[in-house]
């Protein structure tokens, strides 16, 4: 992505805000009939119909509902799901909060309704009125899952987790003897700069980072630092799920920030594959399926918002990536997720988690880094500059 497709990131919060509650529900809507077909934005794994497990699909229950043919485009960045719906042509978008605010700023989605979506009540308290999809009291979207980045480890190299994202940052011999160079990755996604403030938080603190996502130049600097330092340990900056497992498995990939997706899927092929969040905590997402200002299909996309609140499906859905349900209830209604899912997925961990979101050039330290400077950066780092 470049910083021509998210100008509005940088222009000032209080024309955004005032921008954003001047707008409003572009829909007066007859829920009565769809129009047959709805259009999706999704992270892999969000929106499944059983093509890879048969015991996985909530997807063909809500067609046969509401005579809704769901169609899925796959995102792997933030910055491919905004570039995305400025493109058009979508009616939702599963947005982390590294893209949300983006969205709502930039006008690309429109407030929702909750009095259309019958299972909003059941959204988890600390959820439904999150800053990343509201703004001047208004929801930009329903949540959810959610969760923290896991340090992903190989257990043949690790007997033990790692306990600091040290292994990714600093060069050092790993437990077998072996230098971690070219055998750990980092996310191809300028967000990524927030674990290294993240990590740098913890590692020098006399840089007063308070938030990772809200960074003085001096930090800022700091961080980039950190980051160009790494670059000569980094096998590949992954951002295709498919393809960092694969690098796990046949090119000698030993630790990487990765989903809890990849750690499902790698164990459930017997792979030697763990997670941990480390002792600096972990940034996470907390993601939001949001209504395109132009959506095509607005009724089919209000149905399918109420249906992606279903407690079964919420926990069909954390079950198979490995997240935590936007829903309480769900933790007691899926058979895949099975009573002590939520707990095992992170449940309890919501306070321990930096969440996404889009750093912005007005913050409480009266003036930070924001993220059109994040993505030139960070661009630039990767190809060795």
């Amino acid at each position: 992505m470049t910083p021509a497709r998210c100008p509005s990131v940088v222009r000032p919060l209080f024309t955004l805000i005032a921008a954003a509650c001047a707008a409003g529900p572009a829909f007066a809507l007859d829920m009565s009939k769809g129009e047959g077909v709805l259009d999706i934005i999704a992270w892999p794994g969000y929106i499944e119909r059983g093509d890879t497990d048969k015991a996985y699909d909530w997807v063909t229950g809500f067609e046969k509902e509401t005579g809704c043919e769901v169609r899925v485009k796959t995102a792997a960045t933030s910055d491919e799901m905004v570039s995305l719906m400025a493109k058009g042509g979508y009616d939702l978008v599963t947005a982390s909060g590294d893209a949300s605010l983006r969205l709502i700023y930039g006008k690309r989605v429109q407030p929702i309704d909750p009095s259309l979506i019958p299972n909003w009540d059941k959204v988890d308290p600390r959820l439904k009125d999150a800053p990343w999809h509201t703004v001047a009291g208004q929801h930009y979207g329903t949540p959810y899952q959610w969760g923290p980045n896991v340090l992903m480890y190989n257990t043949a190299v690790f007997k033990e987790a790692p306990t600091s994202w040290a292994v990714l940052f600093e060069p050092q011999a790993l437990p077998d003897g072996k230098p971690n160079q070219g055998r750990v990755q980092a996310y191809d996604g300028a967000i990524y700069l927030a674990d290294a403030a993240l990590y740098l938080k913890h590692a020098k603190p006399e840089l007063g980072i308070q938030d990772p996502y809200e960074l003085t130049e001096t930090q800022y600097q700091a961080v980039l630092d950190l980051v160009r330092k790494q670059h000569p340990l980094i096998h590949r900056y992954w951002h295709d799920y498919n393809v960092q497992m694969s690098d796990f498995k046949n090119e000698g990939v030993v630790a990487s920030g990765a989903w809890p997706f990849q750690v499902n899927t790698l164990q459930g092929e017997n792979q030697p594959i763990a997670s941990t969040i480390p002792v600096e905590g972990a940034t996470g997402w907390a993601d939001t399926t949001m209504l395109h200002a132009q959506a095509a299909h607005p009724v089919c996309a209000y149905k399918w918002l109420n249906w992606s609140l279903e407690p079964k499906v919420q926990g069909d859905v954390a079950a198979w990536f490995g997240s935590v349900p936007s829903v309480p209830a769900a933790c007691k209604a899926s058979s895949l997720l099975g009573e002590s899912g939520c707990q095992t997925n992170g449940y309890d961990n919501f306070d321990k988690i930096a969440f996404w979101k889009t750093p912005q050039a007005k913050c409480e330290q009266g003036t930070c880094v924001p993220y059109s400077r994040w993505v030139q950066d960070y661009i630039a780092i990767m190809g060795g500059r």
